[in-house]
């Protein structure tokens, strides 16, 4: 799913070892050059697909260093088994999990051994899922069908123990109540609760998407760890939050939870929501939205719309822009948002039109000092980890891959 978010990503084109050298370095996944000893580093896994090769494996490449050198898929990485794969990090270790496309798919679990390499710890079959998020000491997948069953079922994957402690499922019929289906774009831990944003789809051909209600926005609210449904939140103010297999949702240092939406609801094939795409918030402690807040990022954007972001602190969001904003399968473009104070600025350094790699929920992630956030980015002329300083949103090329295709960056210590 990964590749594509099974629609987004093939349309565009939206998760280390040693190789061959660029310039002058390369970046040594067993060393850490310039440090010293005693010096926590951090490592990050980039995984990247092979160029040239379609329905083929990425390949796990480590690194402790993301701003300069080369990397290579060329004889180097950990193979993975099944062409659609999603990563995350839970509790220290890193987890690879197989989008099975409606078969049962593969749940890797890997640690990091001293010398800075991935190691399999466990390796078990669950249910394709279609959301997956850290949630206390679990990782909680939620498998959602679009037709047919209705109901979605969802698993605590235990960390710890790497299996499946808990299961049970959800009317999503009934969930909505208008008469279509609660399609779950992700799931949240805030506080003792999931907090699981879903659209409201039509779920039958020819318009199995589409949606009789653009306007609105709602939020599935769970006891944690019982999972048990406690209500439901509705706005008007927007349309759905998040997309398909694209979070909504953020929790800031303050326990309040931000949501935007990209506001890309339609009927039959056409966009027909008539909100802008804005951020809304629900304070802590509360299981309401907050009418004081609202930030219209399309009005800021100059009519664009956000159809990603990754929360970076303090009040920082990186946003990944429509370039079309009647399409959101168009090409992106990068844009840092204080949240806070309701600004926004284009990224200036980066292409201004990305069509690969742009997935915003495990392509980047934030420097140990919360300076920085590197973005894969693929381009005709190669692949970089872009390195975007937050304060003054400008980027510059990084760590380069060669041989691939980045498809996810994930920090794993």
């Amino acid at each position: 799913m990964k590749k594509s978010y099974l629609h987004w990503f093939l349309v565009l084109g939206m998760g280390m070892f040693l190789g061959a050298c660029s310039d002058d370095k390369t970046v040594d996944p067993g060393t850490d050059p310039g440090t010293d000893p005693g010096t926590t580093v951090s490592r990050y896994v980039v995984a990247s697909s092979p160029i040239g090769s379609s329905g083929v494996a990425d390949y796990l490449l480590t690194t402790s260093d993301l701003s300069q050198g080369t990397i290579s898929t060329v004889g180097k990485g950990i193979e993975q088994d099944g062409s659609y794969r999603y990563y995350l990090t839970h509790k220290g270790k890193f987890f690879s999990l197989l989008y099975g496309q409606g078969n049962p798919g593969a749940v890797t679990t890997y640690t990091m051994n001293d010398k800075g390499e991935l190691q399999k710890t466990s390796d078990f079959q669950s249910e394709t899922v279609q959301v997956f998020a850290p949630a206390g000491d679990d990782i909680l997948t939620i498998k959602v069908p679009r037709s047919g069953n209705e109901s979605a079922s969802w698993f605590r994957i235990n960390a710890d123990q790497s299996k499946i402690v808990a299961e049970g499922q959800v009317n999503i019929v009934k969930l909505a109540g208008n008469g279509e289906r609660a399609h779950f774009t992700w799931a949240t831990q805030v506080g003792d609760k999931i907090f699981a944003p879903y659209m409201s789809i039509k779920g039958a051909a020819p318009d199995v998407f589409g949606t009789a209600y653009p306007d609105s926005s709602w939020i599935a609210v769970f006891a944690y760890p019982s999972m048990q449904l406690e209500k439901v939140i509705k706005d008007n103010r927007t349309s759905f939050f998040g997309s398909y297999f694209n979070n909504g949702l953020t929790v800031d240092e303050n326990g309040d939870t931000y949501a935007f939406s990209p506001a890309v609801a339609s009927n039959s094939g056409k966009q027909t929501s008539t909100k802008p795409s804005a951020f809304v918030r629900i304070k802590k402690g509360t299981t309401e939205f907050d009418q004081t807040y609202y930030f219209n990022v399309q009005e800021k954007a100059g009519g664009k719309k956000v159809i990603g972001q990754t929360y970076l602190g303090k009040g920082k969001s990186l946003l990944y822009m429509l370039t079309d904003p009647n399409d959101q399968y168009s090409a992106k473009r990068l844009a840092i948002s204080d949240i806070y104070n309701k600004t926004f600025t284009w990224v200036t350094g980066a292409p201004e039109s990305i069509t690969s790699g742009s997935a915003s929920y495990n392509n980047n992630t934030i420097s140990a000092d919360g300076k920085t956030v590197f973005v894969g980015i693929n381009t005709d002329a190669g692949s970089w980890v872009y390195n975007i300083d937050i304060a003054t949103a400008t980027a510059k090329q990084g760590l380069k891959v060669e041989g691939g295709a980045i498809t996810a960056i994930v920090k794993v210590k």
